[in-house]
């Protein structure tokens, strides 16, 4: 088995690819938000000025007339909080604890395994999408080296390619005689 055959059967390449795709549509995103965003604080900014002076002592007064009635109802409410606390912790037995860890793991782990089978398949489209192109390009290339009789720029592109070919093998073997040194 090859190695481009084993990272092609890996679901981790897929994962990972996908996550990148994922990563990339999102950040192309950003542009179009951030223009959108723009433009709504430009739409809006005198609009948002006027309003703030025009209710400015309006919320001063309702602020303090509920600062006194939110003191009065913290501590009516810390009361009964405590009473209800009692009650619910007389109610729970510690025997259910574990079986309820139990079922909240067991949730989170299968929606992640969702999650990471969706990324591992839009990762395997990328990959076989880039696969695809690079055989496309491949077979470009061979058409160029074989070169067109019909036309003379072909021969120039062939030429090209295969001198293009050739810095590749040279430097595909000095790699390879310092790497096996």
């Amino acid at each position: 088995m090859t190695l481009a055959s084993t990272l092609r059967d890996n679901k981790a390449v897929y994962t990972v690819a996908g996550v990148g795709d994922l990563a990339i549509e999102k950040i192309r995103e950003v542009p179009g938000q951030f223009d959108k965003a723009r433009g709504n604080v430009d739409k809006y900014r005198g609009e948002a000025r006027k309003n703030a002076g025009k209710y400015r002592g309006q919320v001063r007064e309702t602020v303090e007339r509920y600062r006194v009635e939110a003191r009065k109802n913290v501590d009516k409410y810390r009361g009964e909080a405590r009473e209800n606390v009692e009650k619910i912790q007389d109610r729970i037995e510690v025997k259910e604890i574990p079986g309820v860890a139990v079922a909240y793991v067991t949730h989170f782990s299968t929606r992640t395994v969702g999650f990471i089978d969706e990324l591992a398949e839009r990762g395997k489209k990328v990959v076989h999408r880039t696969a695809a192109e690079v055989a496309e390009s491949a077979e470009g290339v061979a058409e160029v080296a074989a070169g067109d009789a019909r036309k003379p720029a072909s021969k120039v592109k062939a030429g090209e390619a295969k001198k293009t070919a050739r810095q590749q093998s040279k430097s595909t073997a000095s790699t390879t005689r310092k790497s096996g040194s």
